[in-house]
């Protein structure tokens, strides 16, 4: 079985060391970073609150995680110089942010301009996970294999339960904005790429969407690299946290491969389960029972991740993943996603558990043994 390469982006929170407020000083701490090894970057997000980093083309485990530790120490270090923190959460924690500067007419103010009040208060911080695919007809097939555990993934992933300060009740309050715009959720069934790419046309011409690099979807062929990209992930809390997103997602994809070599297509999923499915790992994160969305029904966390687990088991083998990710699981199941960390730091803790664990201790890059 031939290893997929990987690679991901993880957006940050720019926010004051005492109180969690978002700051807009994005393009300061970008200037600051400096020239990343191993096709790394940096970039801007969607408000000028958020930056984010991006891998470059990764083989191994081990090649992600330094790459992954060595950008959230260099942003770190750059916001410092800026006077802030970067944060690892889905969603703001502290209070509402000062009016930002006017952002420049690009792409990001044709998204403001087009969502209205959707937008205005949108600096949610998430996960991508690209994997390699061979071909756009093979990207599409895979995303339709992918939809099933999509759910778990976000569940793994779970870590904005509060919004600027109060606590939402939900695991996911990124995703719970996320679906507020058109066009979110689990990625509808396609046959082809032809099909995916008339659908996404379709979308920008009634207006859902700015362009046709825009989704809410949680997984597609990617518009710009050959990939599959995941985008179903709150922004991990811990490097180890996005390695365990970054190599259950090459092993789904892995798996997905295979079973379309064998001839084996996924059938379509019910949007309505689908939807039930998302909003049941957004509510409960692993705290609760998830939703199978092809057997239709209710089933314990721990179930459902331990599925996960199985159904990739030879994918995650093949990579020598398998048993970094079963630690990993086991480490999250053990100790609780990042919103549970949040939650039993509370509002007067949050923001200095937050900057710590964002950030990898420098040994982690000499051992390869740790991510926070």
């Amino acid at each position: 079985m031939d290893v997929p390469t990987l690679g991901v982006e993880e957006e940050f929170l720019l926010a004051a060391p005492d109180d969690g407020r978002p700051m807009p000083v994005a393009d300061e701490v970008l200037g600051k970073v400096g020239r990343l090894a191993d096709g790394a970057a940096v970039h801007r997000e969607l408000r000028a609150t958020q930056v984010e980093h991006a891998t470059g083309v990764c083989t191994t485990a081990a090649q992600l995680r330094d790459q992954l530790c060595r950008g959230r120490l260099a942003l770190s270090r750059a916001a410092t110089d800026a006077g802030c923190a970067i944060l690892a959460t889905g969603s703001p924690v502290g209070p509402l942010r000062s009016p930002a500067e006017p952002l420049p007419p690009d792409r990001y103010a044709r998204i403001d301009a087009h969502y209205g009040d959707l937008a205005a208060d949108y600096e949610a911080c998430g996960c991508h996970v690209h994997v390699g695919v061979p071909d756009p007809d093979t990207a599409v097939a895979v995303v339709n294999h992918l939809a099933r555990w999509l759910p778990t993934l976000l569940a793994l992933s779970a870590n904005s339960p509060f919004d600027r300060g109060r606590d939402t009740g939900l695991h996911s309050w990124r995703m719970a904005l996320q679906t507020r715009f058109p066009g979110s959720g689990l990625t509808p069934h396609a046959r082809s790429h032809a099909e995916h790419s008339r659908l996404v046309d379709s979308l920008v011409e009634c207006g859902a969407l700015v362009d046709r690099e825009q989704t809410f979807w949680l997984a597609w062929p990617s518009p710009r690299y050959p990939t599959v990209e995941l985008r179903v992930a709150d922004v991990p809390l811990t490097v180890d946290s996005a390695l365990v997103q970054a190599v259950l997602s090459r092993g789904l994809v892995a798996t997905a491969l295979a079973d379309l070599e064998r001839g084996i297509e996924a059938a379509p999923l019910d949007p309505q389960i689908g939807s039930a499915a998302v909003w049941a790992a957004t509510r409960h994160g692993l705290t609760g029972a998830l939703v199978d969305p092809v057997r239709e029904r209710p089933l314990p966390a721990a179930e459902a991740v331990a599925d996960l687990l199985r159904h990739a088991g030879p994918a995650l083998r093949a990579a020598g993943d398998h048993d970094l990710a079963h630690r990993l699981v086991q480490a999250v199941l053990r100790d609780g996603t990042g919103s549970a960390a949040q939650r039993k730091a509370g509002p007067d803790g949050v923001v200095a558990m937050l900057a710590a664990r964002t950030v990898p201790r420098v040994t982690s890059l000499q051992t390869g043994t740790r991510g926070q």
